[in-house]
């Protein structure tokens, strides 16, 4: 059965700045989906958009959000990637989730939000303490929002605390960031198997 994957990166730079760790971790996890047969199709930098404040679907013109969310509800996986602020994830994350509570009053009629059956795992980067913080934010909010959260789901790094290197500057994939993603990647592709296959019956 053929599975597909997007990704989201909620990073604060646009794509036309410096290069972003969060895109070196997506790809880390790109990597073993592959090995896994599963092609992550693209990666949406939320920075590069309008993505108007709100939470509904459309919020009117200008608004970028309606074509994002056809692209990321066509795919069967979500990776969720994003930096830590503050000790916490990003503001985009948080628009990208506020934009999701839609979902709440989009069900079929079956009681089934959009989102339904549908697989999504983390992809968190930062320099600083946060990493178990943010990944609780996220994967409590995308859980009310009908997002399916396989075991092991999230795929971190930080560095040391007050430090200056950065994911995307490391010589090469920690041994524990590389295990971590092989599980994160193998998780997602087996639930979202079965979810496609039995959907949830609502």
């Amino acid at each position: 059965m053929a599975l597909s994957a997007i990704a989201i990166n909620c990073t604060l730079k646009s794509s036309g700045d410096e290069a972003s760790s969060t895109d070196a971790m997506i790809g880390v996890l790109a990597q073993k989906f592959a090995e896994r047969g599963v092609s992550i199709s693209e990666t949406l930098r939320i920075a590069d958009y309008n993505v108007l404040a709100g939470v509904t679907s459309d919020e009117g013109e200008g608004d970028d959000w309606p074509a994002l969310r056809a692209k990321i509800l066509a795919h069967d996986i979500l990776v969720f990637g994003g930096p830590i602020w503050l000790g916490q994830i990003s503001s985009l994350a948080k628009r990208v989730l506020e934009r999701m509570d839609a979902f709440l009053s989009e069900t079929d009629d079956k009681g089934r939000m959009p989102s339904y059956s549908k697989v999504a795992v983390a992809a968190i980067v930062g320099n600083e303490d946060g990493a178990h913080w943010s990944t609780s934010q996220l994967f409590q909010s995308l859980n009310d929002l009908g997002w399916t959260i396989p075991a092991a789901a999230a795929c971190y790094w930080v560095g040391e605390a007050m430090g200056s290197t950065d994911f995307k500057d490391l010589d090469q994939t920690p041994e524990k960031v590389a295990e971590t993603a092989r599980m994160v990647a193998a998780n997602a592709v087996h639930l979202a198997g079965l979810l496609k296959e039995s959907p949830y019956p609502g």
